[in-house]
């Protein structure tokens, strides 16, 4: 697709990773139950909203599904003997609008399926693994030597992203895993439903993307995750990797099973400890040292994060390459979207590096991003990075490149031993594409965060005016302008009564000389 060229007709861009935000607007009582009107909208855009319409029993229901990921949710406790009192009704519509907000504004929580299909049922009613298991089974049937074993059901976060474990059938012992991601179907208010495209940042062409989908098995390098087989169409792409038992960086982390689920694995770790300083350090370089190759490459990546590193001993590798090619987002967007500074594809990496390295750390992702203070650290070096990519100063003036993080103290002294020479040979059309989509991400990325500020600008004011102290003031001015005005009449009615007088004498004056000289 050439450079911010509009999406073929009957195609649109849903972008799962931009925040839904849900408000109570009204209750109503039928005969046995109430009923709640919410009003839910996606992102900033007051036009982009939608009114559902839920019971209390829907909200047990999502809850209930929600126990899972082992918080404490809270949802006002049920009631049976006078639950149609008008007060209780009221007290509980308060309660569920905070049970909304909690949910909506839980990174993880706000992403996963059960929260979108309540919230948004028109485009996420779809069962989701059943489609990928027909798809990939019809995909089978060609393909012979494959077999699927199980779904690996909710391990990862992308709504649209499914998982199956895999056997080759003349090595039966042999374990690997199948992603698939397919386009969504998103629908309108109206009704209307159309296909979109794999993700809202796929800007290169059918044909342009496919031929790079088959060239990742053909990538080589010490710390990226090799994929054994991939294809694609243009509608979905299929990859095949090895399975790793160790699972994910963010396994180790918080000590989870890879087969999990996302939400039981991560939502709230039993046990909050960081890795070792030394294992900070090399996995750090590691990381970094594929960042910069890919950068180097002109391949843009843009989806680091610790579910996306795979252990393999004491070495990391970096998975799902493919996301860039697909034009998914990434699952920090709604953090690098508020601040202008972080826009280019570089950049983006390396504030995601800076979410990484707080959990590897920490034990656990920042309460809130940009970061004020950070608690003790086992070096300042690790705090020193730290700062340059995730404090106040870094979001509101730019991230440092890779190159440069790599030359700082807590990365420079580290030894790589790894005697495997990266290979990625990437044809000059195809390079010139990824160029082209590149630079396509990052125009609409900067247009994104630049709505974003004047939105939160405009936002800022209307606060600012509403508020108390403001209100005050217009009142005080609004006195002082009615005691000025009513000063300036008396002094206008003053000076009327004056210039009247004064008129009336002159008349007596005149009228008495007329009659002097009459007399006379």
């Amino acid at each position: 697709m050439a450079f911010m060229e509009k999406p073929p007709a009957g195609k649109v861009l849903l972008d799962d990773t931009v925040p839904l935000t849900a408000a109570i607007e009204a209750s109503q009582s039928l005969q046995s139950h109430t009923e709640y009107i919410i009003r839910v909208q996606r992102g900033i855009s007051v036009e982009n909203s939608w009114q559902i319409v839920r019971r209390y029993s829907d909200f047990d229901l999502l809850n209930n599904s929600l126990q899972i990921a082992g918080l404490s949710l809270p949802l006002p406790p049920k009631k049976l003997i006078g639950n149609m009192d008008r007060e209780f009704i009221a007290e509980r519509q308060k309660g569920l609008q905070n049970y909304l907000n909690v949910i909506t504004t839980n990174h993880i929580l706000s992403n996963c399926e059960l929260v979108k299909k309540f919230l948004d049922p028109n485009n996420y009613s779809a069962n989701y693994t059943e489609i990928a298991l027909q798809h990939v089974s019809m995909f089978f049937r060609s393909e012979p030597k494959w077999e699927v074993v199980e779904p690996l059901k909710d391990i990862g976060w992308r709504i649209r992203k499914k998982y199956f474990l895999m056997k080759i059938k003349n090595q039966p012992k042999e374990r690997l895993v199948l992603s698939w991601f397919e386009s969504s179907v998103y629908t309108f208010g109206n009704g209307i439903r159309l296909q979109a495209d794999l993700g809202p940042d796929k800007y290169l062409s059918d044909k342009d993307f496919q031929c790079l989908i088959k060239l990742l098995p053909s990538c080589l390098h010490p710390y990226i995750y090799r994929v054994t087989f991939a294809t694609a169409n243009e509608s979905s792409a299929l990859l095949i990797r090895m399975f790793n038992e160790k699972g994910t960086l963010k396994d180790l982390i918080y000590k989870a099973k890879p087969k999990d689920p996302f939400l039981k694995k991560y939502c709230n770790p039993k046990k909050i400890q960081g890795l070792e300083l030394q294992q900070i350090k090399t996995y750090g370089r590691q990381i970094l040292e594929v960042l910069k190759f890919l950068h180097d490459k002109g391949f843009p990546y843009g989806h680091l994060h610790a579910s996306n590193v795979m252990l393999d001993g004491d070495t990391c590798r970096l998975l799902d390459l493919e996301n860039s090619l697909l034009g998914l987002p990434s699952f920090y967007r709604s953090y690098f979207t508020q601040f202008r500074k972080i826009n280019t594809l570089e950049s983006v990496d390396v504030h995601c590096f800076g979410h990484l390295l707080y959990e590897m750390t920490y034990g656990r992702p920042p309460d809130s991003v940009p970061v004020d203070s950070f608690p003790p650290a086992p070096s300042m070096a690790v705090v020193a990075v730290l700062e340059s990519t995730l404090s106040c100063e870094a979001c509101k003036n730019g991230m440092p490149t890779v190159s440069r993080l790599l030359q700082m103290p807590l990365f420079s002294d580290v030894l790589l031993t790894t005697s495997e020479k990266p290979q990625f040979k990437i044809p000059t059309k195809l390079k010139e594409a990824l160029k082209i989509a590149k630079e396509c991400i990052e125009k609409r990325l900067i247009e994104e965060q630049k709505q974003i500020h004047q939105h939160r600008r405009l936002t800022r004011a209307q606060s600012h005016h509403g508020s108390e102290e403001e209100r005050k003031k217009r009142k005080i001015l609004a006195r002082k302008k009615s005691k000025r005005s009513a000063i300036e009449n008396s002094e206008e009615h003053s000076a009327k009564y004056t210039n009247s007088n004064n008129s009336d004498h002159a008349s007596f004056a005149l009228v008495k000389s007329t009659c002097d000289r009459r007399r006379h």
